[in-house]
């Protein structure tokens, strides 16, 4: 199943119908391969139908979420951020407090921790989000001149 049959299968279980507006957007939010915020979004539906309205792509990335297409990124200060989510794997994100770049890891020591700390407290797995937090190179770099 894609994106868009997992969609329109949330549609048909929510009395929802794929409008047009919804579909556009859609197409700009998979289009999308790095972490977007929805104002981000919002410029980018614009391009494609400038008759889109910005409340109408703000309720459609929570739709999307709530269907399990998109999920929050961590971020604990600025606007939301999202990402994919159907069929991508999970990953951690080291993100610039300068720039707000967002690299994507995976560490498989970091994810051992983590079960351990599930199985010490006697917790059953559902996810995790986990956020580093500091300066890319590219901003410790400037930061150093």
């Amino acid at each position: 199943m894609d994106e868009q049959q997992v969609l329109e299968r949330y549609l048909r279980e929510h009395d929802l119908k794929m409008t047009k507006a919804r579909q556009t957007i859609l197409d700009a939010f998979l289009s999308m391969e790095s972490h977007v915020t929805a104002e981000h979004l919002y410029e980018a539906v614009r391009q494609l139908d400038p008759g889109i309205g910005q409340a109408t792509v703000f309720r459609n990335i929570r739709l999307f979420t709530d269907a399990g297409l998109a999920r929050e990124a961590c971020r604990d200060d600025g606007p939301r951020q999202y990402e994919h989510a159907w069929r991508h794997a999970h990953h951690d994100h080291l993100s610039c407090i300068q720039c707000d770049r967002v690299i994507e890891f995976v560490d498989g020591p970091i994810e051992a921790a983590q079960k351990a700390v599930y199985e010490r407290y006697g917790f059953q797995p559902s996810g995790h989000r986990m956020e580093l937090f500091g300066l890319c190179p590219d901003c410790a770099a400037k930061q150093r001149s």
